[in-house]
C-alpha cells in the first residue's frame, strides 16, 4: 500500500541544540525520512544552531554520522543522504549572548515558513525568544517547537507560558509530546469517532474499566540528574499518560481541528477527581546482576524519587461516572510495553451456564513495541462437547495490514511536518499544560507531606507487588506485563 503524500511548501527549520542528543537520535533522522518520502521541497533548509564551532561541511559530517546510527536502512541510500545534506547549514550561536545572531538573521528569507525547534533545556527558552525578536527573526510565518518538560510544577509552567506569550502568539507555539504523534494514538480517534460500532458503547454503562500502561526495560542511567528531580509522575504521568487518558475519554469534538480537539481534552483533565493515597503506588527498582539500582544510577543512596507509579483515578462526568481508569508506568520492568486496554463489562446474563466461564470483550491499542489494535471476542471452543467458550483476537497489526513495504511515519516525522503545515491538533495548548499540573501537584505534595518512600521492586519485574494489589482489591488484573 502506498501512502498518500500531502505536499508542503518549502520551509526553513532551525534547530537550536542542533548537535545535541535529541537532534542526533530523533529530529535529524525524522527529517531525513520525510525527505526520502518526498515531503521536503528542494528549496527547504535545515539549519543547525549550537555553541559548537562548526562550518556547513562539519555539520554535514555530523549529520551523516547521526543518520548512519539512527536512520535505519534508509541511511544506506548514499544518493539520498548526500541530497539531504545539501540542504543543511550551520550557525554557531551563543544563546545568552549576541555572538552569531546577526549571521543567523541574515540567512532568513522573508515570507517563508520558518520553524524554530527549541531542542534545548527550558532554562534558555527566554534567552532564545528575546534574541529571535531582537534580531528580527520573527514574522507571521514563524513557529516555535517546545520540548518537555513544560515546567516542574504549576507555578513554573505558568511562568514558562507567560514567558513564551511575551514573544509569541499561542497559535505560533507547538508544545510537542511525541506520544501523540504515534500512528496508533491517532488511530484511537479514528476507531472511536469513525466507527458507529464503538462510540455508542464508549461509556460507563458498557465499559468496566480502562488501563493505560507505559512500561520500559531501561533504567535512568545517563538521565539520572534530570530524573532525580522529576520522577515518573512528572516525567510520564503528567504529560504522556495524561494525553492518552484525554484521547480515550474525551467527548467527540464538533470538528477534527486544533481548538475543538483541545477543548475536549481540557474538559477531561478538569473532570479528573483527586487521587486518594490508597489508590497510589510508587516504586523504585533495585539492583540486578550487572545492573545498578535506581539509587546507584542517580548517585543518591537516600533517594525517595519514584521510578514507577501506578494509580487509580475517576472522571466526574456523565460519560464515565463509576468507571475507574488505572494508569501505570515504570523503568526497568520486565518488558517494553505501551498499551491502552478498554475492558468491557460482562454480559447481563450468561445463557451458557457457569461451566462456560467468564468472558469479556477487550479492545487493546498497542503503541509499542509493535503498533496495532486488537479486539477480543468470545466464540465457541471448536470440537468440545456442550457449549464451551473461548476468547480469540480480531487483530489488526499495521505491518500485516498495510503490507511489508508500507512506511509508518514515526512520531517525530508526523509532528514536525504538522508544525510546518501549521496544524496544532496534536500539540498541547497552554491551558492544557496548566490544568495537568493543577491535578498532578496535589498528588506530589501529598506524598511529600506524608513522607512516603517508594516501594522497592526487582529489576525486570512487573513493578511493586502493591501495584497488583491495587487492581486485585477491585477484583481486576493488569493486562500486558503481569506479576
Amino acid at each position: 500500500m502506498v501512502a498518500r503524500i500531502i505536499p508542503v511548501d518549502s520551509f526553513d527549520l532551525i534547530v537550536f541544540g542542533g548537535t545535541g542528543d535529541l537532534a542526533r537520535r530523533k529530529i535529524l533522522p525524522a527529517l531525513f525520512k520525510r525527505f526520502c518520502g518526498g515531503q521536503m521541497p528542494g528549496e527547504s533548509r535545515l539549519i543547525g544552531v549550537a555553541r559548537r564551532e562548526l562550518d556547513d561541511l562539519g555539520y554535514r559530517d555530523f549529520v551523516r554520522s547521526a543518520l548512519s546510527e539512527f536512520a535505519g536502512e534508509a541511511a544506506f541510500d548514499t544518493v539520498a543522504v548526500n541530497a539531504f545534506c545539501d540542504m543543511l547549514h550551520y550557525v554557531s550561536v551563543d544563546a545568552r549572548g549576541d555572538r552569531g545572531w546577526q549571521a543567523l538573521g541574515e540567512m532568513m528569507i522573508p515570507d517563508k515558513v520558518r520553524a524554530f525547534y527549541y531542542s534545548v533545556g527550558p532554562s534558555v527558552f527566554s534567552d532564545l525568544s528575546e534574541r529571535l525578536h531582537k534580531y528580527g527573526l520573527v514574522d507571521e510565518q514563524t513557529r516555535i517547537v517546545v520540548e518537555k518538560p513544560f515546567g516542574h510544577d504549576l507555578d513554573t509552567a505558568r511562568a514558562l507560558n507567560r514567558e513564551l506569550a511575551r514573544h509569541f502568539d499561542e497559535t505560533q507555539i507547538y508544545r510537542i509530546d511525541h506520544y501523540l504523534g504515534k500512528e496508533t494514538v491517532q488511530n484511537l480517534m479514528a476507531v472511536r469517532f469513525g466507527n458507529m460500532l464503538f462510540e455508542p458503547l464508549w461509556n460507563a454503562q458498557y465499559i468496566d474499566h480502562i488501563q493505560i500502561t507505559v512500561a520500559e526495560t531501561v533504567g535512568v542511567s545517563g538521565r539520572g540528574e534530570y530524573y532525580e528531580k522529576a520522577g515518573a509522575m512528572r516525567d510520564m504521568v503528567q504529560n504522556h499518560l495524561m494525553q492518552l487518558l484525554c484521547l480515550i475519554a474525551m467527548e467527540p469534538p464538533s470538528f477534527f481541528e486544533p481548538n475543538a480537539v483541545r477543548d475536549e481534552k481540557l474538559k477531561v483533565i478538569r473532570a479528573l477527581d483527586s487521587v486518594q493515597p490508597h489508590h497510589l503506588v510508587r516504586g523504585q527498582y533495585t539492583a540486578a546482576d550487572g545492573f545498578n539500582s535506581y539509587r546507584e544510577d542517580v548517585d543518591n543512596p537516600r533517594s525517595k524519587t519514584e521510578s514507577f507509579v501506578a494509580l487509580k483515578c475517576h472522571l466526574n462526568n456523565w460519560r464515565w461516572a463509576g468507571t475507574p481508569f488505572y494508569l501505570r508506568t515504570g523503568k526497568r520492568l520486565n518488558e517494553q510495553d505501551s498499551e491502552i486496554t478498554v475492558v468491557f463489562k460482562d454480559t447481563p446474563h450468561s445463557i451458557f451456564g457457569p461451566e462456560a466461564g467468564r468472558h469479556r470483550n477487550e479492545l487493546t491499542i498497542q503503541l509499542q513495541p509493535d503498533e496495532g489494535i486488537t479486539l477480543g471476542v468470545t466464540i465457541k471452543e471448536p470440537g468440545q462437547g456442550g457449549m464451551r467458550l473461548m476468547d480469540v483476537p480480531l487483530d489488526m497489526s499495521f505491518a500485516e495490514t498495510l503490507g511489508p513495504d508500507a512506511h509508518t511515519p514515526d512520531a517525530y516525522e508526523r509532528l514536525i511536518m504538522d508544525v510546518i503545515r501549521g496544524n496544532q491538533t496534536l500539540f498541547m495548548r497552554n491551558d492544557e499544560v496548566e490544568a495537568a499540573w493543577a491535578w498532578t501537584d496535589p498528588i506530589i505534595r501529598g506524598w511529600e507531606a506524608r513522607g512516603d518512600v517508594p516501594k522497592p521492586y526487582d529489576s525486570f519485574s512487573a513493578g511493586p507487588d502493591d501495584a497488583a494489589l491495587l487492581m486485585r482489591r477491585d477484583g481486576r488484573e493488569w493486562r500486558g506485563i503481569t506479576h
